[in-house]
């Protein structure tokens, strides 16, 4: 799976979470999710912290760009260390996806 194809799949799964629509423009859609973030830290915010959790999102390394880019909006980083942590997790499971040229007599 190429990379783009990576990020068209987190696309869609943060867009699910967030109830909005994945448009071909990636800047386009991270401004959007941007935006249903600091929704939610003004609306919501144990709502997006049980996201946070539910997504693996490290809270170290989010205190740590949050502190470090401080003055920058909250919801952009967020989305983008979201983004991150679910490439991460689609790049660990094609690492470790079974093959699938397993003879037939020798699946189970």
């Amino acid at each position: 799976m190429s990379e783009q194809d990576n990020i068209f799949l987190v696309q869609q799964q943060l867009s699910a979470e967030f109830n909005i629509r994945p448009v071909s423009r990636y800047e386009e859609w991270m401004q959007e999710l941007a935006a249903a973030i600091n929704q939610l830290i003004q609306t919501d915010f144990n709502g997006l912290v049980n996201l946070l959790y539910r997504l693996d999102v490290s809270e170290a390394r989010l205190k740590q760009v949050l502190t470090q880019e401080a003055g920058t909006n909250a919801g952009e980083l967020i989305a983008g260390l979201m983004v991150e942590r679910q490439l991460e997790k689609i790049n660990t499971r094609n690492l470790f996806k079974a093959p699938n040229d397993i003879p037939d007599d020798e699946k189970w």
